[in-house]
């Protein structure tokens, strides 16, 4: 019998057009007003780029594997402990919003798995509560919410 595996989902709607919702996604200037510290370079098919987030003091590599403008983002990233997983971010128009739907997927389901499932849900809500704030009202979630004393253990 196949070994289940375990995979993070989350979504939300956000009352902005999906180009808008698109650029935020992988433009890091935008980014960086709602979620990361800095970013290397835009999130473009091929390239492989460096996210710093202001609470931690290592930054993430994140090989992108696809880009469908207005549809689909999907990149290749790891903690530093863990296994690299796929992310994906899928778009579409509902009633003149943007749903946003963000995947990662795949770790085994064990002690560590089920630790990388809480935490990495935890940050892709997240993200999505941060997304959301700043492009429908400006505010950045994230400013001052963390310290690298509470952060949890990645």
């Amino acid at each position: 019998m196949k070994e289940k595996m375990l995979k993070i989902k989350a979504a939300i709607h956000v009352q902005k057009p999906i180009h808008d919702v698109f650029e935020a996604i992988v433009d890091p200037e935008i980014m960086s007003k709602y979620f990361i510290k800095e970013g290397s370079g835009r999130l473009e098919e091929g390239a492989v780029i460096k996210w710093q987030f202001p609470e931690f003091d290592f930054q993430f590599d994140i090989r992108v594997s696809r880009i469908k403008e207005d549809k689909t983002i999907s990149f290749y990233w790891a903690d530093v402990k863990g296994p690299i997983t796929l992310v994906e971010f899928k778009l579409s128009e509902e009633n003149g919003s943007t749903f946003v739907r963000v995947s990662e997927k795949e770790r085994k389901n064990s002690a560590s798995g089920i630790k990388w499932l809480k935490q990495n849900t935890e940050g892709w809500a997240n993200f999505l509560a941060c997304l959301k704030a700043y492009l429908e009202y400006g505010i950045n979630l994230r400013q001052g919410a963390f310290s690298n004393s509470q952060m949890p253990e990645v």
